[in-house]
């Protein structure tokens, strides 16, 4: 379950698991805690509800914006497309920041 939550973005202890595991889990024949996936959909849509948007928001930009200049490059967007394993052109790219660019300066601000 902690994998799993990590993977999702939540970083998560030892004992919030443990007891997350207590509270909702059902148990198996030797009376371990075993987590169905309705009760692993429910909590991570209460973790998700607790999110603040804007904060999430500005780690996906931090993704990309490699430099910390609160700006995202065409060679960052480049960058991540091919990490993603995304076959653009830069053409498409840019058309991607062109979309974004609010002061016309050629790349997205934060």
């Amino acid at each position: 379950m902690k994998v799993s939550m990590r993977a999702l973005g939540f970083d998560v202890k030892r004992d919030e698991v443990q007891r997350l595991m207590q509270d909702c889990a059902t148990r198996d024949q030797h009376n371990q805690p075993l987590m169905d996936l309705p009760g692993f959909t429910d909590i991570m849509t209460e973790k998700f509800a607790q999110r603040d948007p804007r904060q999430e928001m500005i780690k996906a930009f931090q993704l990309f914006d490699e430099n910390n200049t609160g700006k995202i490059s065409l060679r960052s967007l480049r960058r991540v497309a091919r990490e993603l394993g995304e076959n653009m052109s830069d053409e498409e790219l840019q058309a991607m920041i062109d979309e974004f660019d609010t002061d016309q300066d050629g790349e997205i601000n934060l």
